[in-house]
């Protein structure tokens, strides 16, 4: 049996406990929570496990080695300790990436530059010849924590961050992060046994995540590649093994239902729905929540409105309470989460929140809210066997520890007389007008024009094609990698692909030929 190492998950703040939960349940030992972070013990198949089946981490680290940093000369002594070519050699690239919470180390670029320099003279003294270090492509990713003079000097298995799942083509503006849709979720204790609906789905994320925990499909599936892939090390049988073991994936018996009212943000979601291959599972149509009905079957709601920072509505105060008056008339009996930002803003839905769970989303310090709908008084909704908060609920309304206490949300709305008459049935997007500074020549010309399209630049290809040529190997994943677009049921409820590699190869491989048709884009990693 392969010896266990130390691990280290890192997350957003908030996810730590969905975090932790995952890796017990993957199967990881002595697994403890930290801040936006969450360190556990495993061997290179957890490892490889982690990166990709974990919903809610944004990279898996491999620590090297653990050192007090007073000074710059201690970071520098303490890097130039460590065997380097056990870990690269010359001919490797390498990057370091650094972050510091210090007095002593106020500025992150100095401390990458220290660590730099020490492995490149570490290569000198001892070879006569230095590795190159490379930012946007490099064979080995480096990464160095501290935190005052608590320093943790780790290689990077994940490489891009693991909220860039791959199915994601398109996008709006202030698109909701891939982990955090999943970590919220998971959060509702939701699993596929109900419908599932996001009134204002804009790209489609929360849908898509939430059809993929349903169906228990590893966000993994959709990755080019992870770092460790390049390490001296990489054992690729092992990965392919863990990439083709589909047996955890399950039947999903009901549906998820994704809305807007914006027809470009549908047809993105379309595109993203279709690229992650769950056309079967998931419905996008253009809807105002105002027009909402109360669905036929059993469902949850969860959605993430504006909250007039990025992105706003024409009347946004209007926009709140008309979501509290369609959940109380056409939504009892269902529960409904709301991620928001502003507490004027809960205000105005006018309903009692069962649970509200401190959650950041990028920087700004959000709460998601619960909210039991049920039809007449409490006494008598409790009296029937009525569940209005759980025991675990209770449990996470008690952390309060994981924030500042007494925290209070931001004041700033002042809805103005024009918008208070304002159509709340419109959701056009646009810049949020009231924190503007103001500029002396300012005029509408001059205004920037938010591109909806806020991933990288790169413009890459998308497709499923993994050869395997800098190991010397030739052999394509696609074979493997079968259309999950295309993916659906016979008669008999059984699936129409397989993603084996070996024993399936007669079937026909349409998931490259749909994916090449379209561009990667991904939004920035709010880290």
């Amino acid at each position: 049996m392969e010896q266990e190492f130390e691990l280290t998950a890192k997350t957003f703040m908030g996810l730590e406990p969905v975090l932790a939960k995952e890796l017990t349940q993957l199967g990881a030992n002595n697994v403890q929570i930290g801040r936006r972070m969450v360190s556990f013990t495993g061997d290179k198949e957890m490892m490889y496990r982690a990166n990709f089946q974990l919903r809610t981490a944004i990279r898996i680290l491999k620590p090297i080695c653990h050192f007090k940093a007073r000074s710059a000369e201690d970071v520098y002594d303490k890097v130039q300790a460590v065997e380097w070519d056990k870990i690269l050699s010359e001919k490797n690239t390498f990057s370091v990436d650094s972050v510091v919470y210090s007095e002593e180390f106020r500025n992150s670029r100095f401390v990458t530059y220290k660590v730099k320099d020490a492995i490149v003279d570490w290569f000198r003294e001892k070879t006569g010849v230095r590795p190159n270090i490379s930012v946007s492509n490099p064979d080995i990713r480096l990464n160095i924590h501290i935190a005052e003079d608590k320093a943790t000097l780790s290689l990077d298995s994940s490489g891009e961050s693991l909220h860039r799942r791959g199915y994601r083509q398109e996008s709006v503006s202030a698109p909701l992060n891939e982990v955090l849709a999943a970590g919220m979720i998971l959060m509702t204790g939701w699993s596929g046994e109900t419908d599932f609906i996001d009134p204002m789905c804009g790209s489609g994320t929360l849908p898509i995540e939430a059809a993929l925990i349903a169906r228990n499909i590893s966000p993994g599936v959709f990755r080019k590649e992870f770092a460790f892939e390049k390490w001296n090390d990489f054992d690729k049988d092992l990965l392919d093994r863990i990439y083709n073991d589909d047996s955890l994936e399950k039947e999903f018996n009901h549906h998820v239902y994704g809305y807007d009212v914006d027809m470009k943000s549908v047809n993105t979601a379309l595109f993203n729905v279709r690229a992650a291959g769950l056309t079967q599972d998931i419905t996008i149509e253009q809807q105002d929540f105002k027009d909402f009905k109360k669905p036929e079957n059993k469902s949850i709601i969860v959605m993430n409105p504006p909250y007039g920072e990025r992105i706003s509505t024409p009347n946004l105060l209007g926009t709140y309470k008309m979501i509290g008056e369609r959940l109380k008339h056409e939504f009892s009996g269902n529960d409904a989460w709301i991620l928001s930002y502003r507490e004027e803003c809960f205000e105005q839905i006018g309903l009692k929140p069962s649970i509200k769970i401190p959650l950041y989303n990028g920087s700004l310090e959000c709460e998601f809210r619960k909210y039991a709908l049920f039809d007449g008084r409490m006494r008598d909704f409790r009296a029937e066997g009525g569940i209005v908060k759980t025991e675990e609920e209770k449990e996470e309304m008690a952390q309060k520890h994981r924030f500042k206490k007494n925290r209070e949300f931001k004041r700033r709305i002042e809805e103005n007389e024009e918008n208070e008459n304002a159509d709340i049935r419109s959701f056009t997007f646009h810049k949020h007008e009231l924190d503007r500074p103001k500029r002396k020549d300012w005029n509408d010309s001059r205004k920037r024009e938010w591109n909806t399209r806020d991933h990288d630049s790169k413009d890459k290809e998308w497709t499923r094609d993994r050869t395997w040529n800098h190991f010397g190997r030739n052999e394509d994943r696609d074979a493997r990698r079968k259309d999950y677009g295309t993916r659906g049921r016979d008669g008999y409820g059984n699936r129409g692909y397989d993603r084996r590699r070996y024993d399936k190869q007669d079937k026909q491989d349409k998931r490259g030929n749909y994916a090449s048709k379209y561009k990667n884009r991904y939004d920035d990693e709010a880290e």
